[in-house]
């Protein structure tokens, strides 16, 4: 099975052809903001860090940001900072031009004059580039070029029963078709961990697994806090999840019955081609997208039980529920029904009409996240604003 993509400069394959208006920090979002506003074929988010952290914190932001100018679905790239941030321009642009070598322009608010020249001078800089991505033609790639991300949010016990088994279903597929699957949300494995661990195709990456988890649970002790005292949401609860346990269960079913090749940190690029693999992300939804799509996922693939729009600017997010209430009810939000599942459904054809699925995203037809404009975003936090 083959898809339609954009061959980039550094040798990696895109499914969208967008230029990206990056703010470095919290201070530019605003103005890029509007300059996205102004250029047909960009996009930008909001990015609440940037300036204000301690080292460790400040480096997950770093990483989003490169992630995102690297990600194959960006032709290129217009850095927008204040001036005075943390994330100062220098140390973004030498960030990314560590993964990528697209086309990247560089614009300093301070240094403009303001505002209004800074915008002027960064619409400027998009328009050429959109002009310039706008050459492109679409090329035939196998599947194994695609990285696809798998997250769940806003789940129930169908979640657990169906759509996460799917995206499991799905996540094998693509292994066999010799591409990548990430499974994250960390804080989903705890009480489920050692049966991902048994699946490791290393003894270190049995131990990686262990290792995230309890990290994760540690850092959270540091500070006088309990996992369990949020996790599962009331949301979860008032579906029908009792507890972590039970969630996590649920959870690693996005991962199939593949072996495990590798564990990331936070928002590292992924290497393609590599099977399963984990990345080390929180349960939130946005921070965990962003920091898959931040590794160089072209695509997500997002199970939800009780319902939920999250997208992403970067990459189309394809959302599944196994709730078929939750499907009726919110069938602007989600593009798949896996509750035939639950109901005696064929999942080798489901799977395959996932696949499918995928396969026709990647090659431009709109999830439904995407006909909607959402693209919230969030990048994970280690330490609290200094």
């Amino acid at each position: 099975m083959n898809f339609y993509g954009y061959k980039r400069s550094d040798g990696r394959v895109g499914i969208r052809n967008k230029v990206l208006i990056l703010p470095a920090s919290v201070c530019a979002s605003d103005t890029t903001r509007i300059i996205a506003q102004q250029v047909v074929g960009s996009v930008t988010f909001n990015n609440q860090n940037g300036c204000s952290q301690v080292a460790s914190d400040q480096q997950l932001t770093m990483d989003v940001m490169a992630g995102f100018a690297a990600n194959p679905n960006v032709y290129g790239t217009v850095v927008v900072s204040l001036g005075c941030e943390n994330c100062q321009m220098d140390l973004v642009v030498k960030a990314i031009r560590e993964r990528t070598n697209k086309p990247l322009k560089q614009v300093i608010i301070q240094e403009a004059g303001g505002t209004l020249k800074a915008i002027d001078q960064a619409v400027r800089y998009a328009k050429e580039m959109v002009a310039e991505a706008s050459l492109l033609q679409k090329e035939e790639f196998p599947l194994s070029e695609l990285i696809v991300g798998t997250e769940c949010g806003g789940s129930d016990p169908t979640s657990g029963l169906a759509a996460n088994v799917l995206i499991g279903q799905l996540s094998d597929l693509m292994v066999r078709e010799g591409g990548t699957s990430i499974l994250s949300e960390t804080t989903e494995f705890i009480g489920a961990e050692h049966i991902l661990a048994r699946r490791a195709a290393t003894p270190e990456v049995r131990e990686r697994i262990f290792e995230i988890v309890h990290r994760y649970e540690e850092a959270l002790r540091l500070v006088g806090e309990e996992v369990r005292e949020g996790n599962p949401s009331p949301g979860n609860k008032t579906g029908g999840i009792t507890t972590l346990e039970e969630k996590s269960l649920g959870c690693i079913h996005k991962g199939g019955h593949s072996p495990v090749n590798a564990v990331y940190d936070y928002a590292k690029q992924v290497a393609p081609k590599s099977g399963l693999v984990i990345m080390d992300t929180p349960g939130n939804d946005p921070s965990s997208v962003a920091a898959m799509v931040a590794g160089g996922a072209q695509v997500v693939v997002f199970s939800t039980g009780r319902g939920t729009p999250t997208g992403n600017p970067i990459a189309p997010v394809i959302k599944i529920t196994g709730n078929r209430i939750t499907f009726a009810n919110m069938e602007d939000n989600i593009d798949v029904d896996a509750s035939p599942i639950i109901y005696g459904g064929d999942l080798t054809q489901m799977g395959d009409e996932l696949l499918q699925l995928v396969a026709d995203v990647a090659s431009g037809k709109q999830t439904k996240a995407e006909s909607l404009g959402y693209m919230e975003m969030a990048i994970a936090r280690v330490c609290n604003y200094v």
